[in-house]
């Protein structure tokens, strides 16, 4: 079968295409105009893969968390493919997606997104034959509260995700070890891998079900909080 792929919880932006054969095509897109790079990446890997939007028979999105734009346009984006092709969907965790790219560890795995203001997403992992066994919920919390956690299971800690590096100095003091970038963000072509066996194993969700994960508010939602509240008081 073939399944359509898109990851845009993060300032990287993939989107892949791929079957239980293996990976068909990727692209990855940073920078601003980011989300927008969706549909015409998407079709100019059917264009490099010469194959007909007809023959997608799968949407795999990533749902987060992340950022709140890109969270939005993936999983918009994905739904719509889906409804118009007559397709079923999966939505995978982004964190999920980035512990399995790690998978080859013998460590405890811990992904690691940053949420920005001065927060992290994460959630630790398991290794196992095959993939990855998520072992907490998806949190957000500043990134000393995840060193503290790391430091009181004294585990050999694998942490991975553009959050892990970006707060390297607060990590390291749980003695952990760190992914290489070239993984820091969570990628279509691994999606696509997580997605064939359970599309084949017709394990998809119903199109209403497949939400962004936020985890809190928004930042204009914030905002308009503080301003709230500094009205109120």
């Amino acid at each position: 079968m073939i399944v359509v792929a898109i990851e845009t919880s993060t300032p990287q932006t993939s989107v892949a295409i791929g079957s239980e054969a293996g990976l068909l095509a990727r692209i990855s897109v940073a920078g601003k105009a980011r989300q927008e790079a969706v549909t015409p990446a998407l079709e100019q890997l059917l264009s490099w893969s010469d194959l007909e939007l007809s023959r997608v028979s799968g949407i795999a999105v990533g749902t987060g968390p992340g950022l709140f734009t890109g969270l939005r346009v993936g999983v918009a984006t994905a739904k719509t493919l889906a409804q118009v092709l007559g397709v079923p969907i999966l939505g995978i965790s982004s964190l999920d997606t980035l512990a399995f790219s790690v998978r080859y560890t013998h460590k405890r795995i811990v992904a690691v997104i940053d949420g920005r203001r001065g927060e992290v997403f994460w959630s630790a992992y398991r290794p196992v034959p095959g993939g990855v066994v998520r072992e907490t919920e998806p949190v957000v919390a500043p990134p000393d509260h995840l060193a503290a956690e790391l430091g009181i299971t004294r585990e050999d800690v694998l942490a991975v995700g553009n959050g892990a590096i970006l707060y390297r100095d607060v990590l390291q003091e749980a003695h952990v070890e760190f992914a290489s970038a070239s993984v820091a963000h969570p990628d279509a072509a691994a999606l696509v891998e997580l997605a064939v066996p359970r599309f084949l194993r017709e394990e998809h969700d119903r199109l209403t079900d497949v939400v962004p994960t936020y985890l809190r508010k928004s930042d204009a939602e914030i905002t308009w909080d503080q301003r709230a509240r500094g009205i109120s008081s």
